[in-house]
């Protein structure tokens, strides 16, 4: 029992520490929201009521990342230690070909002094991506690059590995499963395409496998759906890679479930296996 419980303590703390707190409410990107950035930005740093103590004030237990739109990643920005980064959202949601519109969203977001950005490929116009995807790499050149293939929505393996191959080749620094708009996110198996192209890819001085990372993003809701990803990447990219360097979670849910374990009041469901 103490090993079981050993086990699921080192996975929440690694789910937390890859963790990428979210908040792209709709209506959002025009108005509104500072309060809940605000509050996003206190649970990323760790000052969540009674479970602060868990987390500690020296940002141990602190998230990777907090997501938001471009027009309050500065507000977020501003809220946020340096150790945590911001991202911000391009192209988003509808993964659009309006080049203007994705490189517009990119400036926005690099101007505003976040650290990632995450766009939206053109998942039903793939002739359109790789120009789409060139002109963000340009715009945000020396930022983190995630890649949202939106795999939900795509009609087989073959357009997934397509997706794939033209994010790797703009320079992608993760591909990321989702948007979380859609019914179908993260699964296990949008999972596996995405970390054997990354396996697969070869470009440059520096393969895929050794540089880019991997983000399931969308419907991951406690600590075992996490430990699914993590062994994943894990079995594809080796051990080393399950760091916020190289493996995200897209998943704000997630964190009540990562707090109960962390706290000792967690209560696995019958069956839960870690």
């Amino acid at each position: 029992m103490t090993t079981v419980t050993s086990d699921l303590d080192a996975t929440a703390r690694t789910a937390l520490a890859c963790l990428d707190l979210t908040s792209l409410a709709d209506g959002h990107d025009v108005a509104g929201g500072e309060a809940e950035i605000e509050a996003l930005c206190a649970k990323a740093i760790g000052a969540r009521g009674g479970e602060a103590a868990a987390f500690g004030a020296s940002g141990r237990g602190a998230t990777a990342a907090v997501c938001v739109w471009p027009r309050l990643a500065a507000f977020a920005r501003a809220r946020l230690p340096a150790h945590i980064a911001v991202a911000a959202v391009a192209n988003f949601p509808d993964g659009g070909s309006d080049i203007e519109r994705a490189v517009r969203d990119t400036r926005a977001i690099v101007d505003a002094g976040a650290q990632e950005v995450d766009v939206v490929l053109p998942y039903r116009d793939l002739a359109a991506a790789p120009a789409l995807l060139a002109a963000v790499r340009r715009a945000c050149d020396g930022l983190v690059l995630k890649v949202i293939l939106e795999t939900g929505e795509m009609a087989d393996t073959a357009t997934i590995d397509t997706a794939c191959r033209i994010a790797l080749d703009a320079g992608a620094d993760f591909l990321k499963t989702s948007t979380g708009k859609k019914p179908i996110s993260a699964t296990p198996a949008a999972a596996e395409r995405l970390l054997a192209a990354i396996v697969a890819h070869e470009a440059g001085d520096a393969a895929a496998r050794s540089r880019v990372g991997f983000k399931p993003a969308g419907g991951i809701r406690t600590v075992a759906d996490a430990a699914l990803y993590i062994g994943l990447t894990a079995q594809a990219l080796g051990a080393e890679a399950v760091n916020p360097r190289r493996f995200r979670i897209g998943a704000s849910g997630l964190l009540t479930d990562i707090e109960a374990v962390l706290a000792g009041t967690h209560r696995p469901a019958p069956g839960a296996s870690y």
